[in-house]
């Protein structure tokens, strides 16, 4: 029987029952409420102190109105990354290379950002379809093309975390299936095949955390733009 590679990203169900909310709750289950007995856990200190330095990067060009999104940003900043990492380990599944999650993600911020353009200036959101000093001649296309390009947001959102997680993921198990075909026949390419796996192992741990920081990073230019 030929194996799908494909099969890795269908959505796990037990039952006939999908299983969605128990992968997207296992990440809440990892992070226990901290109690006074813990409070100066070396873990946690790092932890806390990677969220403020991160928040702290990401509002640097918001005005005081947009940081009110500091704990949502910050909140989905840790579940997009601990949905990535985990999606690493064997037997594990992924939601993040679900596009209909990412956009699920993806497109009420992208619509609250514009929303929020929309009410507290609208002048200035409606701005953003025509560039200053655009020749007459020009008007209708520019505002045509700036307006399919502002609804391209949230899917360009969603289709870039779910493409280069996927595309990872694909890449693993070619190596990995490669790897265990060439041991018995050549063992030495197998162990250069393997090594090559390792590298690429971690080449996407960091792809899972900097896809996590591009996403919420890209929601907070959309942000500045309407604050």
């Amino acid at each position: 029987m030929v194996v799908n590679f494909f099969d890795q990203f269908e959505s796990p169900s037990f039952l006939g029952v999908p299983l969605m909310v128990l992968a997207l709750s296992l990440p809440l289950l990892l992070f226990p409420t901290p109690t006074s007995r813990w409070l100066d856990n070396r873990l946690l200190t790092l932890q806390n102190w990677f969220i403020n330095r991160f928040t702290q990067q990401l509002l640097l060009p918001l005005n005081m109105g947009g940081h009110k999104w500091a704990l949502l940003f910050s909140s989905l900043m840790v579940f997009l990354i601990t949905l990535n990492l985990l999606g690493l380990l064997p037997y594990t599944f992924t939601p993040t290379t679900q596009l209909s999650l990412n956009m699920g993600l993806a497109v009420p911020l992208w619509l609250a950002t514009v929303i929020i353009g929309l009410r507290n200036q609208p002048t200035a959101a409606f701005g953003h379809l025509l560039p200053e000093g655009t020749p007459s001649p020009l008007v209708p296309v520019l505002i045509v093309i700036e307006t399919i390009s502002l609804f391209i947001r949230p899917l360009a959102l969603g289709v870039r975390l779910t493409a280069n997680l996927t595309a990872g993921h694909l890449l693993i198990q070619l190596i990995a299936t490669a790897a265990f075909v060439l041991l018995p026949m050549m063992p030495m390419v197998a162990i250069l095949t393997g090594t090559v796996l390792l590298l690429l192992t971690l080449l996407e741990v960091a792809v899972a955390m900097i896809q996590a920081y591009v996403f919420v990073l890209l929601l907070s230019l959309y942000l500045q733009e309407n604050v």
